[in-house]
Protein backbone atom coordinates (compact mmCIF):
# COMPACT_ATOMS: atom_id res chain seq x y z
CA UNK A 1 0.00 0.00 0.00
CA UNK A 2 3.04 1.99 -0.20
CA UNK A 3 2.44 4.00 -3.73
CA UNK A 4 -1.34 4.52 -2.46
CA UNK A 5 -2.84 8.30 -3.78
CA UNK A 6 -6.31 7.52 -3.24
CA UNK A 7 -9.11 5.20 -1.27
CA UNK A 8 -12.50 4.68 -2.20
CA UNK A 9 -14.70 3.42 0.18
CA UNK A 10 -18.19 1.35 -0.38
CA UNK A 11 -21.21 2.88 1.86
CA UNK A 12 -23.54 0.98 3.73
CA UNK A 13 -21.24 -1.60 5.94
CA UNK A 14 -18.26 0.22 5.57
CA UNK A 15 -18.48 4.04 6.66
CA UNK A 16 -21.93 4.06 7.52
CA UNK A 17 -23.57 1.58 9.62
CA UNK A 18 -27.15 0.51 8.00
CA UNK A 19 -27.84 -2.75 9.06
CA UNK A 20 -30.90 -2.23 11.04
CA UNK A 21 -32.24 0.10 8.68
CA UNK A 22 -31.88 -1.77 6.01
CA UNK A 23 -33.34 -4.93 7.16
CA UNK A 24 -36.42 -3.33 8.55
CA UNK A 25 -36.51 -1.29 5.35
CA UNK A 26 -36.66 -4.83 3.30
CA UNK A 27 -38.69 -6.89 5.72
CA UNK A 28 -41.43 -4.14 5.53
CA UNK A 29 -42.02 -4.26 1.87
CA UNK A 30 -41.72 -7.67 1.62
CA UNK A 31 -44.19 -8.37 4.44
CA UNK A 32 -46.79 -5.99 3.37
CA UNK A 33 -46.50 -6.83 -0.85
CA UNK A 34 -44.92 -10.92 -0.83
CA UNK A 35 -46.52 -11.50 2.52
CA UNK A 36 -43.36 -12.68 4.05
CA UNK A 37 -40.54 -11.14 5.49
CA UNK A 38 -37.18 -12.07 3.73
CA UNK A 39 -34.66 -13.18 5.87
CA UNK A 40 -30.90 -11.74 6.57
CA UNK A 41 -29.29 -14.37 4.20
CA UNK A 42 -31.86 -13.53 1.79
CA UNK A 43 -30.68 -9.89 2.02
CA UNK A 44 -27.19 -10.63 2.25
CA UNK A 45 -26.89 -12.96 -0.96
CA UNK A 46 -28.01 -9.89 -2.95
CA UNK A 47 -25.99 -7.18 -0.91
CA UNK A 48 -24.26 -5.01 -3.18
CA UNK A 49 -26.32 -4.76 -5.71
CA UNK A 50 -29.06 -1.98 -6.78
CA UNK A 51 -31.71 -1.83 -4.82
CA UNK A 52 -34.03 -2.39 -8.12
CA UNK A 53 -31.93 -5.30 -8.80
CA UNK A 54 -32.59 -7.17 -5.39
CA UNK A 55 -36.25 -6.22 -5.59
CA UNK A 56 -36.28 -8.46 -9.06
CA UNK A 57 -35.08 -11.38 -7.37
CA UNK A 58 -37.72 -11.41 -4.39
CA UNK A 59 -40.50 -10.57 -6.82
CA UNK A 60 -39.27 -13.35 -8.71
CA UNK A 61 -39.28 -11.84 -11.81
CA UNK A 62 -41.74 -9.79 -11.68
CA UNK A 63 -40.80 -6.33 -12.84
CA UNK A 64 -44.11 -4.50 -11.60
CA UNK A 65 -43.75 -6.40 -8.01
CA UNK A 66 -40.25 -5.73 -8.15
CA UNK A 67 -40.61 -1.76 -9.25
CA UNK A 68 -43.90 -1.55 -5.92
CA UNK A 69 -41.21 -3.76 -3.82
CA UNK A 70 -38.50 -0.69 -4.10
CA UNK A 71 -41.08 2.19 -3.92
CA UNK A 72 -42.64 0.97 -0.66
CA UNK A 73 -39.40 -0.17 0.77
CA UNK A 74 -37.47 3.67 -0.59
CA UNK A 75 -40.60 5.17 1.44
CA UNK A 76 -39.85 3.31 4.61
CA UNK A 77 -36.56 3.93 4.19
CA UNK A 78 -36.53 7.44 4.24
CA UNK A 79 -38.46 7.88 6.58
CA UNK A 80 -36.76 6.82 9.16
CA UNK A 81 -33.43 7.13 7.79
CA UNK A 82 -31.85 9.72 9.61
CA UNK A 83 -32.55 8.01 13.34
CA UNK A 84 -31.44 4.97 12.53
CA UNK A 85 -27.91 5.29 10.62
CA UNK A 86 -24.86 6.36 12.22
CA UNK A 87 -20.83 6.35 11.32
CA UNK A 88 -18.84 2.47 12.37
CA UNK A 89 -16.58 3.36 15.38
CA UNK A 90 -13.60 5.38 14.32
CA UNK A 91 -14.12 6.64 10.98
CA UNK A 92 -14.60 10.02 11.88
CA UNK A 93 -11.04 9.78 13.43
CA UNK A 94 -9.73 7.99 11.02
CA UNK A 95 -11.53 9.77 8.08
CA UNK A 96 -9.51 12.64 9.72
CA UNK A 97 -6.44 11.34 9.65
CA UNK A 98 -6.66 9.73 5.99
CA UNK A 99 -7.46 13.17 5.16
CA UNK A 100 -4.16 15.26 7.08
CA UNK A 101 -2.06 12.59 4.83
CA UNK A 102 -3.19 14.40 2.23
CA UNK A 103 -5.17 10.91 0.46
CA UNK A 104 -7.66 11.60 -2.25
CA UNK A 105 -10.91 9.75 -0.48
CA UNK A 106 -14.57 9.17 -2.82
CA UNK A 107 -17.53 6.74 -1.90
CA UNK A 108 -18.40 3.71 -4.80
CA UNK A 109 -22.05 2.87 -3.69
CA UNK A 110 -25.05 0.72 -4.83
CA UNK A 111 -27.31 3.14 -3.45
CA UNK A 112 -28.52 6.29 -4.82
CA UNK A 113 -26.08 9.14 -5.22
CA UNK A 114 -28.34 12.08 -3.34
CA UNK A 115 -28.96 9.95 -0.10
CA UNK A 116 -25.41 8.11 0.10
CA UNK A 117 -24.23 12.11 -0.12
CA UNK A 118 -26.84 12.75 2.96
CA UNK A 119 -26.10 10.06 5.15
CA UNK A 120 -22.62 11.27 5.29
CA UNK A 121 -23.56 14.51 6.18
CA UNK A 122 -25.85 12.83 8.89
CA UNK A 123 -22.55 11.34 10.10
CA UNK A 124 -20.62 14.55 9.85
CA UNK A 125 -18.39 12.78 7.22
CA UNK A 126 -19.18 14.65 3.89
CA UNK A 127 -16.63 16.66 4.42
CA UNK A 128 -13.24 14.03 3.88
CA UNK A 129 -15.01 12.68 0.92
CA UNK A 130 -14.30 14.23 -2.58
CA UNK A 131 -16.39 12.12 -4.80
CA UNK A 132 -19.11 10.30 -4.81
CA UNK A 133 -20.06 7.62 -7.29
CA UNK A 134 -23.99 5.85 -6.75
CA UNK A 135 -26.41 3.58 -8.82
CA UNK A 136 -27.27 6.67 -11.11
CA UNK A 137 -24.04 7.46 -11.47
CA UNK A 138 -22.68 5.21 -13.93
CA UNK A 139 -24.94 2.57 -16.17
CA UNK A 140 -22.77 -0.73 -14.89
CA UNK A 141 -22.78 -1.54 -11.15
CA UNK A 142 -20.35 -3.67 -8.85
CA UNK A 143 -19.37 -5.87 -9.34
CA UNK A 144 -18.63 -4.65 -12.65
CA UNK A 145 -15.67 -2.18 -12.06
CA UNK A 146 -16.86 0.31 -14.19
CA UNK A 147 -18.15 2.39 -10.69
CA UNK A 148 -15.10 1.97 -9.33
CA UNK A 149 -12.76 3.33 -11.84
CA UNK A 150 -14.98 6.51 -12.45
CA UNK A 151 -14.57 7.13 -9.02
CA UNK A 152 -10.59 6.96 -9.23
CA UNK A 153 -10.83 9.35 -12.27
CA UNK A 154 -13.09 11.90 -10.33
CA UNK A 155 -10.27 11.75 -8.25
CA UNK A 156 -8.02 12.84 -10.83
CA UNK A 157 -6.23 9.09 -10.06
CA UNK A 158 -5.32 6.25 -12.15
CA UNK A 159 -7.48 2.83 -10.20
CA UNK A 160 -3.96 0.88 -9.53
CA UNK A 161 -3.30 3.54 -7.20
CA UNK A 162 -6.55 3.53 -5.28
CA UNK A 163 -7.77 1.22 -2.97
CA UNK A 164 -11.43 -0.01 -2.64
CA UNK A 165 -12.74 -0.67 0.81
CA UNK A 166 -15.81 -3.19 1.43
CA UNK A 167 -17.37 -5.25 3.25
CA UNK A 168 -19.22 -7.47 0.43
CA UNK A 169 -18.30 -10.13 -1.91
CA UNK A 170 -19.15 -7.85 -5.18
CA UNK A 171 -16.64 -5.05 -3.88
CA UNK A 172 -13.59 -7.11 -3.62
CA UNK A 173 -14.71 -8.46 -7.03
CA UNK A 174 -15.19 -4.91 -8.28
CA UNK A 175 -12.10 -4.11 -6.74
CA UNK A 176 -10.15 -6.92 -8.30
CA UNK A 177 -11.32 -6.16 -11.68
CA UNK A 178 -10.49 -2.62 -11.55
CA UNK A 179 -7.14 -3.21 -10.55
CA UNK A 180 -7.17 -1.49 -7.06
CA UNK A 181 -5.71 -2.51 -4.04
CA UNK A 182 -8.75 -4.88 -2.67
CA UNK A 183 -9.70 -3.94 1.08
CA UNK A 184 -12.34 -6.50 2.70
CA UNK A 185 -13.94 -4.12 5.89
CA UNK A 186 -14.90 -7.25 8.11
CA UNK A 187 -16.40 -4.99 10.08
CA UNK A 188 -20.24 -5.17 7.86
CA UNK A 189 -22.69 -7.63 7.77
CA UNK A 190 -21.15 -10.31 5.33
CA UNK A 191 -20.10 -13.43 5.90
CA UNK A 192 -16.48 -13.15 6.39
CA UNK A 193 -15.61 -16.80 4.82
CA UNK A 194 -17.41 -15.51 1.56
CA UNK A 195 -15.79 -12.09 1.62
CA UNK A 196 -12.23 -13.91 1.99
CA UNK A 197 -13.16 -16.09 -0.95
CA UNK A 198 -12.70 -13.09 -3.09
CA UNK A 199 -9.18 -12.75 -2.01
CA UNK A 200 -8.91 -9.19 -1.17
CA UNK A 201 -5.40 -8.30 -1.29
CA UNK A 202 -5.74 -7.05 2.98
CA UNK A 203 -8.72 -7.73 5.58
CA UNK A 204 -9.16 -5.41 8.63
CA UNK A 205 -11.24 -6.14 11.47
CA UNK A 206 -12.15 -2.45 12.56
CA UNK A 207 -11.61 0.94 10.77
CA UNK A 208 -9.10 1.81 13.13
CA UNK A 209 -6.75 -0.86 12.11
CA UNK A 210 -7.57 -0.42 8.21
CA UNK A 211 -5.79 3.27 9.01
CA UNK A 212 -2.73 2.07 10.94
CA UNK A 213 -2.05 -0.01 7.98
CA UNK A 214 -2.44 2.70 5.25
CA UNK A 215 -0.60 5.38 7.05
CA UNK A 216 2.27 3.39 8.46
CA UNK A 217 3.04 1.52 5.54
Amino acid sequence: MKNLQGILFDNDGTLVDTHALIMESFEFATERLIGRRVSEEEVAATGGLPLNEQMLIFAQGDHELAAELAHTYREYNHAIHDKRIRAFDGVQEGLTKLHERGFAMGVVTSKMRWLAQHGLEVCGISQYIDCCIGADSCERHKPHPAPLIMGARELGLDPKTCAYVGDSPFDIQAANAAQCVSIAALWGMFDEEEVRRQQPAYAFSSFAELVEAITES
